[in-house]
């Protein structure tokens, strides 16, 4: 499959009478998104607000964070299965607003939702303190279970995307890529002398807002299968899930997934990008058996040589990884695992909940219970009364000053397992 990403570069967002992408810049009418959201009788109000970076902003509880991309050219239109009709996704011409995001906040879901920082330390954490942000607050109808709240702000938060993503398609792009994901064959007789690589995307699907959706469908009824990774750039899939924030794949990282990027800038060069695998993270063992067991039938079916293979949550999730990577490393396929560790706030608890000799190849993320200390910022988009309450934060991490002590665990993106992050080792 062949797609052409057209970037248009993002550097100011503000609020206008219309709504266009103009010289760089995003004019968002909130009138009009209000009247979108507002259309889901479980929302009782929203509130729109601009977050760009280096202001002295806080965003708290985070859900999600989106792209605004949209079609232009090929089948299907973006968000597939959820917001337009399902169509397979991945060829054709996408325009994105690069430098652009959708960011939902509101009452609790889930505990696992997080901050970001605009300015200050925690913005060192996370990659949304450089992305100018479209901050959506909404306020849920009493009486709604935690899954329809989840999913009526991730709806929400979808249709704002796509409605904003559509005032670019007639806009200039700064920059063109093209994705060209050949069919095995043709791989094969492409570059018959390097290495056939594969990566294996883990989603998690353990239920109770644990959730990804792969063309609208919850990754934990789905089995083991193949996408092409243009796919995943279409909109294919989309995060549904309440985990920790540090490494949530929130649906902007799944838009901008770097090991597939990185994967595609040495297709030809140094290897062959053979094949994308996603499987689940599902919570019983009898699942968790038949799902790996599956991954390594496709790695072992495609004659691959080596596979990079991404968790994503810990705990639970850290049996699924070491599943997958010992049966795949079985079959004679090497494997390079990426997670992050919970290895204690001083870093001498076993990173890990699951281990074997035979992951001997690993990139971390960093340690997420690591403490911080975010300082009292000017604004807070959102609110902080759950600060405590999400995941890293405890009994106390507000002091009177307004400082806020937590563990990077409460930080969105901060250890994300994809690599999508700002931490990096020397």
């Amino acid at each position: 499959m062949k797609l052409e990403l057209g970037y248009i570069d993002i550097k100011d967002i503000k609020f206008s009478d219309i709504s266009k992408v103009e010289n760089g810049v995003l004019h968002v009418n909130a009138k009009e998104l209000e009247a979108i959201v507002l259309e889901d009788e479980h929302l009782k109000a929203v509130s729109f607000d601009i977050a760009k970076p280096g202001e002295s902003v806080r965003i708290t509880p985070v859900k999600d964070v989106i792209e605004p991309r949209a079609k232009v050219e090929g089948v299907g239109d973006m968000f597939p299965g959820v917001i337009t009709k399902v169509a397979t996704v991945g060829s054709g011409i996408t325009h994105v607003l690069r430098g652009a995001a959708v960011v939902t906040v509101g009452k609790i879901v889930g505990f696992q939702e997080g901050i970001i920082d605009m300015t200050g330390p925690g913005a060192d954490y996370t990659p949304f303190s450089k992305t100018n942000n479209l901050v959506v607050d909404f306020t849920p109808r009493e009486g709604l279970t935690a899954h329809e709240h989840e999913k009526a702000i991730r709806f929400a938060g979808l249709k704002i995307a796509y409605v904003l993503g559509k005032l670019g398609i007639d806009a200039k792009p700064d920059e063109v890529k093209t994705y060209d994901f050949p069919s095995v064959m043709e791989g094969i007789k492409a570059y018959p002398e390097l290495p056939r690589v594969g990566y294996v995307l883990m989603l998690q699907s353990q239920g109770l807002l644990h959730d990804t959706y792969v063309y609208g469908v919850d990754m934990k009824q789905s089995l083991t299968t193949m996408l092409s990774p243009t796919e995943v750039m279409d909109g294919a899939i989309l995060s549904g899930n309440c985990v920790s924030a540090c490494d949530k794949n929130t649906t902007y990282h799944h838009q901008n997934n770097p090991v597939i990027e990185d994967l595609f800038s040495e297709h030809g060069k140094t290897l062959n990008f053979a094949a994308m695998i996603i499987t689940n993270e599902n919570v019983y063992l009898a699942d968790k058996e038949r799902s790996s067991d599956w991954s390594a039938k496709l790695v072992d079916y495609l004659g691959l040589d080596g596979v990079i293979i991404s968790q994503e949550g810990f705990g639970n999730p850290d049996t699924d990884l070491i599943m997958n990577c010992t049966k795949i490393e079985k079959t004679g396929t090497h494997t390079v695992i990426i997670t992050d560790e919970y290895a204690g706030r001083d870093g001498t608890s076993q990173s890990l909940a699951d281990a074997d000799p035979l992951a001997n190849a690993l990139v971390t993320a960093g340690n997420a219970n690591e403490l911080i200390t975010l300082p009292k910022l000017d604004k807070v988009i959102g609110t902080l009364d759950y600060t405590e309450k999400i995941a890293g934060g405890f009994a106390g991490s507000i002091d009177g000053g307004g400082n806020i002590t937590v563990e990077i665990q409460a930080i969105t993106g901060a250890t994300n397992e994809l690599g999508f992050s700002r931490l990096s080792a020397r």
